[in-house]
């Protein structure tokens, strides 16, 4: 499948929240969808999911008009939508029922996923006795109790500790696996650069920046890079001595040197004055920007 959300435009009153947004996500891989607070992230998902219309432009699955009768959405929110005092089995069935499935099908999918994230034991208890990672988790067993082919994750590790968020992890890598389509809004980085191939960018409403993050971040200038070495005192020694016009500036970092050149094509220099201490070298690498970085450099000065 190929979801695509082509050339929306959505206003409430006189605020334009989207302006020609255009992405896509295919079965089997993950979209990140990235924006600061008030970008238009929440507006775009909820287009996608036909809460609203947008105003213009739409919303089509493998080249037609997308319909929700005939595909299965799994969306786990930012704000969770769970009922605190209802015991967690009768709501999941419930939201099984609502998505189409019969009863007995929920009950198999629910005993099933509450097992796979670890929450068998609290299947009879109400929602608001559990931890907020354990609340976390049986919201993601509701987002896919029916089993859908789309899925789409709001801030999904929040609250989540390095265990829980590890089996998280593990779940989500076993949806894409499985051929789902998958995407992702998220403000932690390091998630979305693990799982994403591709990423689109919303700032004040429109997308500044889409694309497969490998070739985007092949696209930043290729000047930085990180030395690692078991002895940096001959290796600052032999940087700082003599004049190098191609150096532009060094900072030592906690296990790394990051020397940056005046020009990409002067790596050659750079090795050339790091032969005599080869033997203490371990690596010598191109400095990639994070997606943090790219983050910032595209969305800086948006209001929050």
């Amino acid at each position: 499948m190929r979801l695509e959300a082509k050339n929306i435009t959505k206003s409430f009153g006189e605020k334009h929240v989207l302006r020609d947004v255009s992405f896509s996500v295919e079965s089997g891989r993950a979209l990140g969808l990235l924006g600061r607070n008030g970008a238009g992230k929440t507006t775009s998902i909820r287009i996608l999911m036909q809460v609203f219309p947008p105003d213009s432009g739409e919303v089509l699955l493998d080249g037609e008009r997308l319909r929700t009768d005939r595909v299965r959405i799994g969306y786990l929110p930012e704000e969770r939508g769970l009922y605190p005092k209802k015991p967690i089995m009768e709501q999941l069935v419930y939201f099984g029922l609502l998505a189409g499935i019969s009863k007995k099908q929920a009950l198999q999918n629910a005993e099933r996923l509450l097992d796979r994230l670890e929450v068998t034991e609290y299947r009879d208890r109400r929602l608001e006795t559990l931890s907020k990672g354990n609340q976390q988790k049986i919201q993601l067993v509701a987002t896919l109790i029916a089993d859908p082919q789309i899925v789409i994750l709001d801030e999904p590790f929040s609250g989540l500790d390095p265990v829980n968020a590890q089996l998280l992890k593990d779940v989500v890598r076993e949806l894409i696996g499985r051929g789902k389509l998958v995407l992702f809004s998220s403000h932690q980085m390091n998630y979305i650069e693990e799982f994403c191939d591709n990423i689109a960018i919303l700032h004040e409403g429109k997308i500044v920046l889409s694309g497969a993050l490998r070739d985007i971040k092949r696209s930043f200038p290729r000047n930085m890079l990180e030395i690692r070495s078991t002895d940096f005192g001959r290796v600052l020694d032999l940087l700082r001595a003599g004049e190098k016009p191609w150096l532009a500036g060094m900072e030592k970092q906690e296990d790394t040197l990051a020397v940056t050149l005046r020009d990409p094509a002067d790596k050659g220099e750079l090795y050339r004055a790091l032969a005599p201490c080869a033997d203490a070298l371990d690596a010598v690498s191109v400095r990639e920007p994070s997606l943090n970085e790219i983050f910032v450099h595209y969305t800086k000065g948006a209001s929050v």
